[in-house]
Protein backbone atom coordinates (compact mmCIF):
# COMPACT_ATOMS: atom_id res chain seq x y z
CA UNK A 1 0.00 0.00 0.00
CA UNK A 2 1.24 2.93 -1.07
CA UNK A 3 1.38 6.45 1.60
CA UNK A 4 -1.11 8.61 1.27
CA UNK A 5 -3.94 10.86 3.46
CA UNK A 6 -5.74 8.92 6.56
CA UNK A 7 -3.86 5.80 6.56
CA UNK A 8 -1.29 4.47 9.44
CA UNK A 9 2.62 4.11 8.76
CA UNK A 10 4.87 2.01 11.47
CA UNK A 11 7.65 3.71 11.57
CA UNK A 12 11.11 3.71 13.09
CA UNK A 13 13.30 6.43 13.05
CA UNK A 14 17.33 7.46 14.13
CA UNK A 15 17.29 11.34 15.30
CA UNK A 16 20.92 13.25 15.20
CA UNK A 17 21.70 17.28 15.25
CA UNK A 18 24.02 18.44 12.32
CA UNK A 19 27.04 17.71 13.69
CA UNK A 20 26.10 14.10 13.88
CA UNK A 21 25.06 13.77 17.85
CA UNK A 22 22.55 11.18 18.15
CA UNK A 23 19.16 12.53 19.84
CA UNK A 24 16.49 10.03 19.83
CA UNK A 25 16.49 6.59 17.91
CA UNK A 26 13.29 4.06 18.18
CA UNK A 27 13.43 0.56 17.18
CA UNK A 28 10.49 -0.77 17.55
CA UNK A 29 8.24 0.70 15.43
CA UNK A 30 5.50 3.25 16.66
CA UNK A 31 2.10 4.00 14.31
CA UNK A 32 1.39 7.24 13.51
CA UNK A 33 -1.73 8.88 11.20
CA UNK A 34 -0.75 10.91 8.12
CA UNK A 35 -3.36 13.26 7.39
CA UNK A 36 -3.93 13.78 11.13
CA UNK A 37 -1.76 15.72 14.02
CA UNK A 38 1.24 12.56 14.59
CA UNK A 39 3.67 13.63 11.93
CA UNK A 40 5.51 17.48 11.27
CA UNK A 41 4.25 18.44 8.20
CA UNK A 42 7.49 18.37 6.41
CA UNK A 43 7.98 14.60 7.56
CA UNK A 44 4.19 13.62 5.44
CA UNK A 45 5.38 15.41 2.70
CA UNK A 46 8.28 13.22 2.30
CA UNK A 47 6.40 10.26 3.13
CA UNK A 48 3.70 10.65 0.12
CA UNK A 49 4.17 7.80 -2.19
CA UNK A 50 6.27 5.63 -0.57
CA UNK A 51 5.57 2.04 0.93
CA UNK A 52 6.25 -0.47 3.70
CA UNK A 53 10.51 -0.81 3.20
CA UNK A 54 11.14 2.60 2.33
CA UNK A 55 13.92 4.35 3.97
CA UNK A 56 14.32 8.15 4.09
CA UNK A 57 16.98 10.66 5.00
CA UNK A 58 15.69 13.79 5.66
CA UNK A 59 17.25 17.43 6.64
CA UNK A 60 14.94 19.05 8.92
CA UNK A 61 15.28 23.13 9.79
CA UNK A 62 14.07 24.65 13.00
CA UNK A 63 11.32 25.83 10.94
CA UNK A 64 10.36 22.81 9.45
CA UNK A 65 10.92 21.22 13.17
CA UNK A 66 10.05 22.68 16.40
CA UNK A 67 10.32 26.41 15.82
CA UNK A 68 12.96 28.48 16.82
CA UNK A 69 14.42 29.07 20.27
CA UNK A 70 11.86 31.70 21.73
CA UNK A 71 13.64 33.64 24.83
CA UNK A 72 9.96 35.20 25.57
CA UNK A 73 9.04 31.42 26.51
CA UNK A 74 12.25 31.63 29.65
CA UNK A 75 10.47 32.67 32.87
CA UNK A 76 12.14 33.36 36.17
CA UNK A 77 9.95 32.10 39.14
CA UNK A 78 10.47 31.99 42.76
CA UNK A 79 11.53 28.48 43.79
CA UNK A 80 9.58 28.20 46.46
CA UNK A 81 6.28 28.22 44.46
CA UNK A 82 6.98 24.86 43.16
CA UNK A 83 6.79 21.30 45.10
CA UNK A 84 9.88 20.27 47.18
CA UNK A 85 11.85 18.28 45.45
CA UNK A 86 11.62 19.35 41.98
CA UNK A 87 14.99 18.58 39.88
CA UNK A 88 16.50 20.27 36.61
CA UNK A 89 14.48 18.54 33.89
CA UNK A 90 11.68 18.40 35.45
CA UNK A 91 8.65 19.12 33.18
CA UNK A 92 5.37 20.50 33.62
CA UNK A 93 1.81 21.48 31.78
CA UNK A 94 0.84 24.98 31.54
CA UNK A 95 -2.08 24.40 33.04
CA UNK A 96 -0.58 22.57 36.10
CA UNK A 97 1.55 24.84 37.11
CA UNK A 98 1.70 26.38 40.48
CA UNK A 99 -0.58 29.19 41.77
CA UNK A 100 1.49 32.49 41.80
CA UNK A 101 3.31 31.40 38.10
CA UNK A 102 4.07 34.79 36.24
CA UNK A 103 0.58 35.17 34.11
CA UNK A 104 2.62 35.86 30.99
CA UNK A 105 3.66 32.23 30.89
CA UNK A 106 0.90 30.40 28.43
CA UNK A 107 -0.77 27.71 29.67
CA UNK A 108 -1.55 25.66 26.81
CA UNK A 109 2.32 24.12 26.47
CA UNK A 110 4.85 22.21 28.72
CA UNK A 111 7.69 23.79 30.68
CA UNK A 112 11.22 22.19 31.83
CA UNK A 113 12.88 23.48 34.46
CA UNK A 114 15.93 24.32 32.64
CA UNK A 115 18.36 25.98 35.50
CA UNK A 116 17.20 25.98 39.41
CA UNK A 117 19.02 28.29 41.95
CA UNK A 118 19.04 29.18 45.35
CA UNK A 119 15.72 31.09 45.44
CA UNK A 120 14.81 30.73 41.58
CA UNK A 121 13.75 28.34 38.73
CA UNK A 122 14.28 29.11 35.66
CA UNK A 123 11.18 27.56 33.41
CA UNK A 124 11.65 27.05 29.61
CA UNK A 125 8.51 26.13 27.50
CA UNK A 126 10.21 25.94 24.46
CA UNK A 127 10.12 22.31 22.65
CA UNK A 128 13.59 20.26 23.99
CA UNK A 129 14.27 20.39 19.97
CA UNK A 130 13.47 23.86 19.49
CA UNK A 131 16.15 25.88 17.23
CA UNK A 132 18.05 22.69 16.21
CA UNK A 133 18.65 21.71 12.72
CA UNK A 134 17.90 17.87 12.60
CA UNK A 135 18.99 14.74 10.58
CA UNK A 136 15.81 12.21 10.65
CA UNK A 137 16.47 8.50 9.25
CA UNK A 138 13.06 6.89 8.97
CA UNK A 139 12.05 3.15 7.90
CA UNK A 140 8.56 2.63 6.99
CA UNK A 141 7.81 -1.25 8.45
CA UNK A 142 4.46 -1.21 7.74
CA UNK A 143 1.67 0.87 6.00
CA UNK A 144 -2.74 0.34 6.69
CA UNK A 145 -5.78 2.29 5.83
CA UNK A 146 -7.19 4.38 9.11
CA UNK A 147 -9.41 3.60 10.90
CA UNK A 148 -12.54 5.74 11.23
CA UNK A 149 -11.66 6.22 14.70
CA UNK A 150 -8.15 7.08 14.04
CA UNK A 151 -9.49 10.02 11.78
CA UNK A 152 -11.87 11.43 14.17
CA UNK A 153 -9.17 11.64 16.61
CA UNK A 154 -6.67 12.61 13.70
CA UNK A 155 -4.29 10.56 15.48
CA UNK A 156 -2.98 6.72 15.71
CA UNK A 157 -2.32 7.56 19.28
CA UNK A 158 1.36 8.89 18.93
CA UNK A 159 2.22 12.59 18.11
CA UNK A 160 6.05 12.75 16.75
CA UNK A 161 8.21 13.69 19.38
CA UNK A 162 4.99 15.08 21.91
CA UNK A 163 6.33 16.37 24.56
CA UNK A 164 5.25 14.80 27.80
CA UNK A 165 6.11 15.82 31.31
CA UNK A 166 8.90 13.54 32.42
CA UNK A 167 10.73 11.90 35.59
CA UNK A 168 14.13 13.51 36.56
CA UNK A 169 16.74 11.70 34.78
CA UNK A 170 15.00 11.12 31.63
CA UNK A 171 15.87 12.35 28.21
CA UNK A 172 13.48 10.67 25.50
CA UNK A 173 12.26 13.10 23.26
CA UNK A 174 9.00 11.16 21.94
Amino acid sequence: MEITEQCVVALTWVLKDTLGEELDVLDEPVEFLVGGSDLLARIEEALQGHSAGAALDLHLEPEEAFGEFDEELLFLEPLDLFPEGTEEGMSFEGSALPEGVSSEAPRDGFYTVSQIYPEHIVLDGNHPLAGIALRLHLEVKSVRPATDEEIERKSAGTGFFRVQPQAPGSNSVH
